[in-house]
C-alpha cells in the first residue's frame, strides 16, 4: 500500500519533478546524491576500491556502508515528517545524503573523501536553491517603502512575510505565500514582502532575528492600520521562536484569512469603485489595484529580477 502511494505521489509531481532536473541545482544535487552508489558499482573502478567484506567483493556494499545508508534513511525520514512542499523533502534528501556520501568516501579512501568535500564546498558557494518565480500577487517592500506604504491606508489589512534569500525554510514557504495571494488578495488585504537579510535596519525595527538560532524565518506579521496586530511563529523570553507549522491550513486558520476577505470584499463595495466591485467577487483578484500600486511612480517598489 504504502509502495502504490509513493508511486501515485511521483507520477503527480511528475511534471514538477521534470522541470527540477532542467535546473544546475537540482542536477548537481542529484548527482551528488548518487556519487558513492556510482563509484562503488562502476565496472572498473570498484575492483580497485577497499572492502570489508568476506567474499572480497568490492562491488558491493559491506555491513558498515548498509548501516550507514539504513541511518541515513532513518533521519530522512524523521525529518521529512514535519516538511510540508515536496521541495522541502527533496531538500532534505540531497543534504543528509551528501553528508552522508562525505563519511562513506572517507572510510573508504581519505584521498576520495576530501575530493568530494571540497566539491560539495564548491556546490554551496556557487550553486544556490533556485528562487520561485511563479504567479502572485505580492507587493515586494524595500527600507524605504514598507512602513509608508503601511501606513497609507488604515482600512487596508497587509499580511507581510518578512524573510531571507540564504534559509531554505523561507524558499520552501514562497509558493505557499504566492498561492495565498493569488486567492485572497483584494483591494482591502494585501500580502507583501521584506528580505531582511538585505535591510537589516527593518529586522531590527520590527523586532525579526535574522539568525539561525532564533528559528523566526519566516515570520508572517498582520498589520492593520500600519500597527501589528499579530505575527507568527510566536517568540518567547528568550527570543526564540515557537515551534509552528508553515503551511496554508495553518495560516489561514490563525489570520482569519477568510474572515479577513469577507470584510475586505465589503470594504471595496464601500468604497464604490467600480473596478474594486469587481476585483471583489471572488478570492484571488483584485490584481489591477495592486500592479496599479506598482507601477505609481511616488511608490517604488521591489521585483523578484532586482533581489
Amino acid at each position: 500500500m504504502g509502495l502504490i502511494t509513493g508511486l501515485c505521489t511521483f507520477l503527480y509531481h511528475f511534471p514538477q519533478i521534470y522541470k527540477w532536473l532542467l535546473k544546475p541545482y537540482y542536477i548537481t544535487s542529484l548527482f551528488m546524491t548518487v556519487a558513492f552508489l556510482v563509484v562503488r558499482k562502476a565496472p572498473g573502478l570498484c575492483e580497485h576500491l577497499a572492502s570489508q567484506r568476506e567474499d572480497g567483493n568490492s562491488c558491493d556494499f559491506d555491513w558498515r556502508e548498509l548501516e550507514i545508508l539504513m541511518f541515513l534513511s532513518a533521519i530522512v525520514m524523521m525529518k521529512n515528517r514535519r516538511a510540508i512542499t515536496l521541495e522541502q523533502h527533496i531538500g532534505n534528501l540531497f543534504l543528509f545524503s551528501k553528508v552522508a556520501n562525505t563519511i562513506l568516501f572517507f572510510r573508504l579512501d581519505i584521498r576520495l573523501g576530501i575530493l568530494y568535500l571540497a566539491l560539495c564546498v564548491a556546490f554551496v558557494m556557487t550553486c544556490k536553491p533556485p528562487l520561485y518565480m511563479g504567479p502572485e500577487y505580492i507587493k515586494y517592500f524595500s527600507d524605504k517603502t514598507i512602513d509608508e506604504e503601511l501606513q497609507r491606508d488604515s482600512r487596508v489589512t497587509w499580511i507581510v512575510e518578512f524573510y531571507a534569500n540564504w534559509s531554505s525554510d523561507c524558499q520552501s514557504f514562497a509558493p505557499i505565500f504566492a498561492d495565498l495571494s493569488l486567492k485572497y488578495n483584494c483591494a482591502g488585504l494585501r500580502f507583501g514582502k521584506v528580505d531582511i537579510g538585505r535591510y537589516g535596519e527593518v529586522s531590527e525595527r520590527y523586532r525579526v532575528s535574522t539568525s539561525p538560532l532564533a528559528k523566526q524565518l519566516p515570520s508572517l506579521l498582520l498589520f492593520q492600520g500600519g500597527r501589528e496586530i499579530m505575527r507568527r511563529p510566536m517568540v518567547d523570553n528568550k527570543g526564540r521562536a515557537v515551534s509552528w507549522t508553515f503551511n496554508e491550513e495553518n495560516i489561514i486558520r490563525e489570520f482569519n484569512l477568510n474572515e479577513l476577505f469577507q470584510k475586505a470584499k465589503k470594504l471595496n463595495k464601500g468604497r464604490g469603485l467600480k473596478g474594486e466591485e469587481h476585483n471583489g467577487t471572488q478570492p484571488g483578484e483584485g490584481s489591477d489595484e495592486l500592479h496599479a500600486d506598482a507601477k505609481t511612480p511616488e511608490q517604488p517598489t521591489e521585483s523578484k529580477k532586482d533581489q
